[in-house]
């Protein structure tokens, strides 16, 4: 039986994911500190408002308000036995959204990093890690979820715990990894490292990409990685809306809907299949991505030089990898979840 993420792919050339999380349920209320996953129980109309001004701006695929929920990140809330059914919860009112928007939107069912370090320098093991995602897919598998996402890795390890995990449940899924420090994530993976590791996999995912990150430029020099390489697997780009910065006691981002607009065709001609936005895109970003998409039509692949005068010059020189110097800008701030 095809999944629901595969059968929509298989009818239209590009997807549009959704936007931030955190950034909108901080404008909801939500206090820093605080788990959003609790709001599930506390506060379920928001989580519904969230899901749903992601589909009524365009969305065809929404992740679900779970990507803390894990025994490792809820046990700094006390919370360390409750990631299953916080995960349900964040499915079944995603369920109810996408059943409920007159056509075909996929539910994805989030899941974060463990928040802990594994291989020869950690002290997460890999069973313990397998155990922990596996918790949390279960949960979004019985709250309806399509398929599971797991995003905002950096280590190869925790990646194939994961990837692991799932086909321990299974269910289809998909993965990106952030490339936030010079083209490489923290744990020093490159877009090329990335390919090799997802191709490698006894239980690869649908679709492989990159989020969050530094902002929209530097994004899509990783997405051109990604497509340098060959691989027919289809690409997520889900991009910053921009770059933080500190302003009244809360992190702005600067990224403009025109700006996000530009960014998502960009995407698009880069050779991403599934774009959206991370921190800091709101529905009216993804209002202006939707019909940047619909309306502009597809290009050649963008040059670093075409990137860098659209959407502002690289965080860093280079991807990582040895490539050509890009064009470089200031650095503003410093990435907060």
């Amino acid at each position: 039986m095809t999944d629901a993420l595969t059968e929509l792919l298989s009818t239209r050339d590009w997807l549009m994911a959704d936007g931030a999380t955190g950034t909108n349920l901080f404008n909801m209320g939500l206090a820093s500190g605080d788990a959003p996953e609790f709001w599930n129980i506390d506060h379920p109309e928001r989580i519904r408002t969230l899901y749903r001004n992601a589909v009524e701006a365009g969305s065809d695929i929404f992740l679900t308000n779970s990507f803390g929920a894990n025994a490792s990140r809820l046990k700094l809330h006390d919370a360390a036995s409750r990631a299953f059914e916080l995960s349900r919860l964040a499915a079944a009112l995603g369920r109810d959204v996408a059943d409920a928007a007159g056509r075909k939107v996929v539910v994805a069912g989030s899941v974060g990093p463990t928040g802990e370090i594994m291989g020869t320098v950690g002290t997460l093991s890999h069973e313990t890690a397998v155990e922990m995602f596996e918790e949390t897919a279960a949960g979004l598998k019985e709250g309806g979820a399509d398929v599971l996402w797991v995003e905002t890795i950096s280590a190869p390890e925790e990646f194939a715990a994961a990837a692991e995990a799932f086909a321990n449940v299974g269910m289809p899924w998909c993965g990106t990894m952030s490339f936030d420090t010079a083209g490489r994530t923290m744990m020093g993976v490159t877009s090329d490292d990335f390919v090799r590791q997802v191709d490698a996999l006894s239980n690869p995912p649908l679709a492989f990409g990159a989020n969050c990150g530094v902002g929209a430029s530097d994004l899509m020099r990783t997405v051109l990685g990604f497509a340098a390489t060959g691989t027919e697997r289809p690409i997520i780009a889900k991009g910053n809306a921009g770059i933080p910065r500190y302003e009244d006691g809360h992190i702005h981002y600067n990224g403009t809907p025109e700006l996000m607009a530009e960014y998502a065709v960009l995407a698009r001609n880069a050779g991403a299949r599934i774009i959206g936005g991370c921190c800091g895109t709101m529905p009216e970003h993804l209002r202006a991505m939707r019909e940047a998409l619909e309306t502009r039509p597809t290009g050649p692949r963008p040059t670093l030089e075409q990137i860098a005068a659209a959407l502002g010059g690289f965080s860093s020189d280079s991807d990582g990898t040895g490539d050509t110097p890009a064009p470089k800008r200031e650095r503003r701030g410093r990435r907060r979840s």
